[in-house]
């Protein structure tokens, strides 16, 4: 018998975890929910197409009605949600509920904690579920866990990655493949680091710093908040060091850091004139429409882990890398891939039991070397070297 699962969310990412889970998940139907019926109608027919099977059906689906909610999820045994992170709790009391298995695209800590505080409740009701997937936090994560492994005794860890257009066009250099908001948020406040073995805030576009990727070119790497999600209080007393970095082409932290000095990140309401607006809402108006290209967006996701510790009695490091670009053939940019793909991973782990039951932070969840090995089945090229 095959497993029934159930979408949340007819979105990018959503529609690739989907079409993973479809490829991959032993999959005897998938029910695409979204609150557009247009978006879940759409979705569930890109995906039939793409699988030539008709396994996906469309569900006008309101999470915010916590009845629709868990009856949708009675008809499921395991459920992906890719909405905003802001119902992600209610989702996971709900998931734990009904008794199916979880896992979500996060967005905040803070919520995560709180899903996490449901353990107890979850492992009760034997579920396993997984918040905070996707490219970072998420799959960065995983690697990061993988990489400690390639070395005895792992002392520090640093992850860059990020999202970029292949053929970039100025002033921006950028193209959004995926909400706004979720991009703003990770620009605004600050990242919560490993350093010289105690957890330490740095402020978002700090110690802006040159990487080359080969095929790529030369980028530029800096600090954004939320991309480690709870790992670094997992590895507290384990590592010394612990961060990541967001890529873009050279001259975006410049620009960014314009942006902050003159307040559009903020989100508390100021007046202009009669009126009162949020300065990031304007940024969000004014800026959504110059970066978000008309589809498809083909784009190349980049991704370096590099652990430095010890091994075979003598320092050594540890390095990985990850590129990956649009797929013609699926329509699904790198972006989705590695974001959708990871939290079907998780999701599909859950199902097949090599999760354990409860609520597993990422770092917690399936081992580095499984999340390898599920990355390389779908043909992701991740490249490892030792020095």
């Amino acid at each position: 018998m095959g497993v029934r699962y159930l979408l949340l969310g007819a979105g990018r990412q959503g529609i690739a975890a989907a079409y993973d889970l479809l490829r991959f998940g032993n999959a005897a139907h998938i029910t695409v929910s979204d609150v557009n019926p247009t978006a879940a109608t759409q979705g569930a027919a890109r995906l039939n197409a793409l699988l030539g099977r008709s396994l996906a059906t469309p569900l006008t689906l309101d999470a915010r009605d916590t009845n629709a909610l868990r009856r949708a999820l009675s008809d499921a045994q395991a459920c992906v949600s890719s909405i905003h992170y802001a119902y992600n709790l209610d989702i996971t009391r709900a998931a734990i509920d009904t008794r199916v298995h979880l896992t979500d695209l996060g967005g905040n800590t803070d919520v995560v904690r709180q899903q996490l505080a449901l353990d107890d409740d979850a492992r009760k009701a034997g579920v396993s579920i997984v918040p905070d997937c996707g490219m970072g936090p998420g799959l960065n994560v995983s690697l990061a866990m993988y990489v400690m492994g390639l070395v005895d005794t792992p002392h520090e860890v640093r992850i860059w990655d990020g999202g970029l257009p292949q053929h970039p066009e100025p002033p921006w250099n950028y193209a959004l493949t995926f909400n706004i908001a979720g991009l703003t948020n990770e620009y605004a406040g600050t990242a919560t680091f490993i350093r010289d073995g105690k957890l330490t805030p740095v402020a978002c576009f700090d110690d802006v710093e040159p990487i080359e990727f080969t095929g790529v070119g030369r980028l530029e790497a800096f600090v954004t908040s939320g991309g480690l999600s709870t790992a670094p209080w997992t590895l507290l007393g384990k590592l010394r060091r612990f961060e990541n970095k967001t890529i873009r082409y050279p001259g975006h932290a410049e620009l960014f850091k314009g942006f902050i000095q003159l307040g559009l990140l903020e989100t508390g309401p100021i007046t202009v004139g009669a009126v009162k607006v949020a300065p990031r809402d304007v940024l969000h108006a004014l800026l959504e429409p110059r970066i978000r290209k008309e589809e498809p967006v083909r784009d190349v996701c980049v991704m370096r882990v590099r652990c430095d510790g010890v091994k075979n009695g003598k320092p050594a490091a540890a390095i990985l890398e990850l590129v990956d670009y649009y797929d013609e053939q699926t329509g699904f940019t790198a972006m989705q891939r590695l974001t959708g793909w990871h939290a079907s991973i998780m999701l599909i782990g859950a199902v097949e039991g090599r999760i354990r039951r409860g609520v597993v932070s990422v770092e917690n969840a399936l081992t580095g070397s499984a999340v390898v090995e599920d990355c390389r089945k779908r043909g992701f090229r991740i490249t490892t070297k030792t020095e």
